[in-house]
């Protein structure tokens, strides 16, 4: 399979950029929520901070990418896969900005006995968009290795349900711990699934733009 890139390679390096931020931010994520589960407040808002200068720095490259696309009139028959791969892909990494705002805002009490699988929650989680950033570019250089990517994602998803729905489940038995605080807890824990979910959401829409390069 012939890249779809092959020969607008600076697009192509944007491309790359774009979703190495992606992947660099949910990362960053990642370790931000170890930082919270630790109670190392500065380290989680030094790391709130990186994510927050990586969606503008995403914002800012995907813009550019789209206006390459359309005033060089790049790729017409894929164009308007491409756009929606970037602006969807991009709605991951809002979503993880969102999320970790959130968490310096409101600082729910991830109780003790729930904190290492709340950290099991939040690797699957990103691992999810490890994975889903490796299907969009298998997407643009390597068409085949698309449906193992996605494979990955769904796993990753699935596992995601399962931790969460168990962490819910367990504190919402406990009849010692305050009904808000539950309440609190579990609308983190689904801030966290819906970051695999949306993952997920666009490795099906990769999965089919791919389908639609190969007939």
């Amino acid at each position: 399979m012939i890249p779809i890139f092959k020969k607008t390679k600076q697009l192509e390096a944007k491309i790359d950029e774009f979703l190495d931020t992606i992947l660099q931010a949910a990362l960053e994520f990642k370790q931000a929520l170890k930082y919270y589960l630790n109670g190392d407040w500065n380290e989680f808002s030094e790391r709130e901070n990186v994510v927050d200068r990586l969606e503008g720095r995403a914002d800012s490259r995907r813009r550019d990418i789209e206006n390459q696309l359309y005033q060089e009139m790049l790729i017409p028959e894929s164009r308007g896969d491409v756009l929606a791969l970037l602006e969807n892909s991009d709605d991951v990494l809002n979503l993880i900005a969102d999320t970790i705002v959130e968490f310096s805002i409101e600082r729910p009490e991830i109780f003790p006995e729930v904190k290492d699988q709340f950290d099991s929650l939040v690797e699957v989680s990103i691992g999810a968009v490890e994975e889903m950033v490796c299907a969009v570019r298998s997407y643009f250089k390597n068409i085949t290795g698309v449906r193992d990517h996605i494979s990955k994602i769904m796993f990753f998803e699935k596992e995601s349900d399962k931790i969460g729905e168990k962490i819910k489940r367990y504190i919402f038995e406990r009849d010692d711990i305050d009904l808000a605080k539950k309440t609190h807890l579990r609308t983190f824990i689904t801030y966290i699934q819906n970051i695999a979910d949306k993952a997920e959401d666009i490795g099906d829409r990769v999965n089919i733009y791919a389908i639609k390069r190969m007939m």
